[in-house]
């Protein structure tokens, strides 16, 4: 009884009382109250494609709207080709065919929320990755119309963890607040990236763990992350997102 008392107290402590604060924090923000009246054009992060010579990868994370936005984020890939003159931004969204590309600028606010760098890479090794993107892409089990689902997942971020980790060289994880991430593509239980340095276990999405290099230590519940990173020092909160590097 003390056992399961203590961890009652220790979900409440790191996964309850952060989400509550955030949700508090977002109530009293202001914010549109719908899509209609949110800001979805560029936020100026991103310099012009004709200006940038060298191919470019970048992900994005952006809190999103409603309610949810308390406690859960969408995340997106941009790419541009060496001399290219665009990106290509690829989301997953909720409705009609989900996975879009060039739905919106490459760089927009989403919501209205400002979006946030998650990694990027540049030059050669941009190049290199761009067509190992591509396919992560094309490889993705949920792009049809009818596959996406906002909770547990598959959803958004569903998507671009699928990409990631097909493609480790990228070097990251999602944020914390990436609902979704930790769902993994067919049903699976249990996942190990390509390069075989991370790996990951869940109950769809709703109970798991990864652990490794790019994702340090986390526990998932109910699509809440926290833990620790090692590599990049920081903590993992739900809802807050990284303290540290």
């Amino acid at each position: 009884m003390k056992f399961l008392r203590n961890v009652f107290v220790l979900f409440l402590v790191i996964y309850l009382m952060p989400a509550l604060a955030s949700a508090g924090y977002w109530y009293i923000k202001d914010r549109p109250q719908n899509w209609r009246e949110a800001n979805w054009k560029s936020a100026g992060i991103l310099p012009s494609a004709e200006d940038t010579p060298r191919a470019t990868i970048h992900i994005f994370s952006a809190a999103t709207g409603g309610l949810k936005g308390a406690v859960a984020s969408h995340a997106w890939i941009v790419t541009k080709e060496a001399n290219a003159k665009s990106y290509n931004r690829y989301d997953k969204v909720g409705w009609g065919t989900p996975v879009r590309k060039n739905g919106y600028a490459p760089d927009a606010f989403w919501y209205s929320n400002t979006p946030r760098v998650v990694v990027s890479v540049s030059g050669d090794e941009a190049a290199r990755l761009i067509p190992k993107i591509e396919q992560a892409i094309a490889s993705y089990p949920y792009s049809k119309p009818g596959g996406y689902r906002i909770w547990p997942g598959p959803n958004s971020n569903t998507f671009v963890a699928h990409v990631l980790r097909n493609v480790p060289e990228l070097g990251v994880v999602l944020p914390p607040d990436a609902v979704g991430r930790d769902y993994l593509p067919e049903g699976k239980l249990f996942a190990i990236d390509a390069d075989g340095k991370d790996m990951h276990a869940t109950l769809y999405g709703l109970l798991g763990i990864s652990a490794g290099l790019r994702s340090g230590l986390e526990l998932h519940i109910m699509g809440l992350v926290a833990g620790v990173d090692f590599y990049r020092p920081a903590i993992k909160i739900p809802a807050i997102g990284r303290i540290g590097v």
